[in-house]
């Protein structure tokens, strides 16, 4: 994918000492950060609450932030990946469901109407991420990053904490798998690029 370039002032470790370098580097992500979150939920207010806990994880990850193993956007799905998997654990921790709904920020008519435009933007993407689900944890993550957020192999890797050589030997692995199970015609019919790549022939 194609990496926003860092802030002149240094990056993420700058924007969370200065308001108006964090007010800045949030509004050049966060439409990717909100895509991310999209593809993974179907709620709305989850999606908002998740996109606001992501951008507040940066304030304590910041100094982790290396441009040399990738983009400003794949270090900050690989912090989104933690607060929405945290998240998912909650819930499945949760005995009662309304605690699901107490003490969320109230969305203006216009906001829930962005998002849910967002989340209808990002079906297709939601059905890929569940035709992954069988895939063992550690080839499903590294597809999943790769043909459905469209990191590079070399993002998908540092976003992992894996060597390139391992990312590179799990997307063979899964995409095997995938096509495996697939019906031949799918990636010559599908109008999903993202859908097409796993199950097309490797290239």
């Amino acid at each position: 994918m194609d990496g926003v370039e860092p802030l002149r002032g240094g990056g993420p470790a700058a924007a969370v000492r200065d308001p108006r370098l964090f007010e800045e580097f949030y509004r050049r992500h966060v439409d990717a950060v909100m895509r991310f979150v999209a593809r993974r939920v179907n709620d709305p207010h989850t999606a908002a609450d998740l996109t606001a806990e992501i951008f507040l994880a940066v304030l304590d990850s910041a100094h982790s932030y290396q441009p040399r193993l990738g983009s400003e956007t794949a270090w900050l799905y690989g912090i989104a990946r933690n607060v929405v998997s945290s998240e998912r654990r909650r819930i499945a921790r949760e005995t009662e469901r309304d605690l699901r709904f107490s003490g969320r920020r109230l969305l203006e008519a216009d906001d829930i109407a962005r998002i849910e435009d967002r989340l209808d933007a990002e079906r297709p993407a939601r059905r890929m991420l569940a035709a992954l689900a069988g895939l063992p944890e550690g080839e499903r993550a590294v597809i999943e990053l790769i043909a459905v957020d469209q990191l590079t192999v070399t993002e998908a890797a540092a976003v992992l904490g894996i060597s390139q050589v391992t990312a590179r030997v799990r997307l063979h692995r899964a995409r095997k798998a995938l096509r495996s199970e697939a019906d031949p015609t799918v990636a010559k019919t599908t109008a999903d690029p993202a859908l097409a790549y796993v199950v097309g022939r490797e290239t």
